[in-house]
């Protein structure tokens, strides 16, 4: 019963509709005590040879009266029931979703995705079976059976009706021992269900990957050992699942051997009518639902309480990154100060960056440029609040990013990541994902700045091409485009790109950051890239190694430095000219 007290909360929140249906279940449970009653009353009279036909259709019209209200009120209970269950799974599958909107990255890197979904999904469905399933059982076992039991001791023989209740506390004892079995193996299927439901989508968006080196018998084999796994561990639940059944079938077997035996010597002894005998036996019949329903109880509660575990497991889990009291409810503006003594990731043991300090003011432009790994990104991520608990403080605006309310926060940071992502929608949805009720104007004019317009008017359907999942019809370049068009739609007060122009050409680039410069004057812009054109043209240059900034200052201050960033600049430039044939 430990699941059902911990959905006390949803219970209490649906109490109207629960107790209506509980109400409505005990009164069908007690209409459910009449066709027996009848028929052993109709059997008596039978054998005392008073039946007429007048009497008969009394009797039928009951019968009828009673089916008819039992059709309407097993109608009505189960929209109360299992309607509420629905807005359970509905509950929590919102709560899980809001839940993972607001977690942190280093959420999603302790859970996989298939196992977010199968939480979403399979546990859901076996914690609103409990709600709905469940609850009915539980009522419906307990009330069909108790009004049966007191309807055979009270209108029948009490004697009779102890003797058919011997076995019953077996019953009670096997179908506890096999709830505590199920509810481990149960566990162990979902985990393993989980397991097979994050290898099927890391198979299917890497698909290409696993064509291109040509693993395709690999994976296969890898996905039929995770179903495979699967299915024995369901298998093992179906087997202490087939317990119940037969366990419950000897034990109402014993019950009617018993009622049989020991009736017949009640009949000849005059204690009973073939009559009460008839209906007694028949009763005995209605009690089979609860006991079968009793087993079936267990199954659903096991099953329900092991998902609850875990979807629990997850809510419990809290958010890294908060809003303080009081925190300022609009977007930040103005100069970005960044004094970062010190930051490790969460779980590592040496710091990714240190002593990280710079101003820029805003209109500025800041170049960032360093090796593969060397804390850039990390850098942009601390800036839109991804991470915490750094030593040191950021300043956006005189305020540090603390003081602000997260989504304010981000309202003014258009963010283009490494990781380029795009839905599978339409051209102009994917760019208007920052701004749903943009207009088709607007939606133009950022696709020009990001220098996309052309190709777009080129695909099938303009602007209504379906980009297909994640862009895959699109070409780097091009996901690259439409992912700076999506946060130039924002106007935002700072724009980062983060190594957005890398699968652009020269000339491409150019006309990206020419079209910046013109457009977002007055507004701060952040630019991490490993190709140095990009980023020539900056207020200020920043050089990170190893989490430390090695080198700072204009274009020209460090090219008459003579440190890397001069040596990597050359570099590139004999690289182009190569390219180009010495022209």
């Amino acid at each position: 019963m430990k699941v059902f007290l911990e959905l006390g909360w949803f219970f209490k929140q649906e109490k109207r509709a629960y107790i209506s249906g509980v109400i409505i279940l005990m009164f069908v449970a007690l209409l459910q005590l009449v066709p027996p009653k009848v028929i052993g009353i109709i059997a008596d009279h039978i054998n005392d040879g008073t039946l007429t036909a007048g009497l008969l259709a009394e009797w039928v019209l009951v019968l009828v009266a009673a089916g008819a209200a039992m059709y309407f009120l097993r109608y009505y209970w189960r929209i109360q029931i299992f309607g509420s269950a629905v807005k359970l799974s509905k509950i929590l599958r919102n709560q899980l979703y809001q839940h993972f909107t607001k977690m942190s990255p280093s959420f999603y890197q302790k859970n996989r995705i298939g196992d977010l979904m199968a939480h979403a999904t399979n546990d859901l469905s076996a914690i609103q079976q409990t709600a709905g399933s469940g609850v009915l059982t539980l009522v419906d076992s307990l009330s069909t059976g108790g009004f049966v039991i007191l309807a055979m001791a009270f209108t029948i023989s009490w004697k009779l009706t102890l003797i058919c209740l011997i076995p019953m506390p077996l019953m009670a004892i096997l179908t506890s021992w096999f709830g505590t079995m199920l509810h481990k193996s149960f566990y162990k299927a979902q985990e393993a269900f989980s397991s097979l439901n994050d290898k099927t989508q890391e198979s299917i968006m890497g698909i290409k990957v696993i064509k291109t080196f040509g693993q395709e018998m690999e994976d296969i084999e890898d996905f039929r050992r995770q179903s495979d796994d699967v299915v024995q561990k369901n298998i093992v639940v179906a087997k202490i699942d087939s317990l119940y059944d037969p366990t419950i079938s000897i034990i109402v077997g014993i019950s009617y051997f018993l009622s049989i035996v020991f009736g017949a010597k009640y009949v000849l002894n005059g204690e009973l009518t073939i009559g009460q005998l008839i209906s007694f036996t028949t009763y005995l019949g209605l009690l089979i639902w609860p006991m079968l329903a009793f087993g079936w109880l267990f199954n659903i509660m096991e099953r329900g309480s092991a998902s609850y575990e875990r979807v629990s497991a997850l809510l419990k889990e809290e958010e890294e990154i908060k809003d303080t009291p009081n925190a300022i409810d609009k977007a930040p503006f103005g100069d970005i100060d960044y004094q970062l003594v010190e930051f490790t990731y969460p779980g590592a043991s040496q710091p990714i960056l240190k002593d990280i300090h710079f101003s820029l003011k805003r209109g500025e432009t800041l170049g960032i440029a360093g090796k593969t790994g060397a804390g850039k990104t990390t850098l942009l991520k601390l800036l839109i609040r991804e991470f915490e608990g750094y030593q040191g403080q950021i300043l956006f605006g005189s305020h540090s990013l603390q003081a602000y309310k997260l989504d304010r926060l981000r309202e003014a940071v258009g963010y283009v990541p490494q990781d380029h992502f795009l839905f599978s929608a339409t051209v102009a949805e994917n760019i208007a994902f920052t701004n749903p009720s943009a207009s088709k104007q607007d939606i133009e004019a950022a696709a020009k700045l990001a220098n996309i317009h052309e190709d777009i008017l080129q695909f099938t359907d303009g602007y209504q091409t379906v980009v297909g999942e994640r862009g895959v019809s699109l070409s780097g370049g091009q996901k690259q485009r439409i992912s700076i068009a999506r946060a130039l739609l924002m106007n935002p007060e700072m724009l980062i790109l983060d190594d957005s122009l890398s699968a652009v050409d020269a000339k491409t680039e150019e006309a990206i950051l020419s079209s910046l410069r013109e457009n977002r004057e007055g507004k701060t812009t952040i630019i991490t890239s490993h190709r140095l054109s990009a980023i020539q043209h900056a207020d200020l240059i920043l050089v990170i190694d190893e989490g430390r900034i090695m080198e700072r200052g204009t274009h020209e201050s460090l090219m008459a430095a003579d440190g890397w960033y001069k040596e990597m600049y050359l570099h590139q430039q004999l690289e182009e000219l190569v390219e180009h044939g010495g022209q």
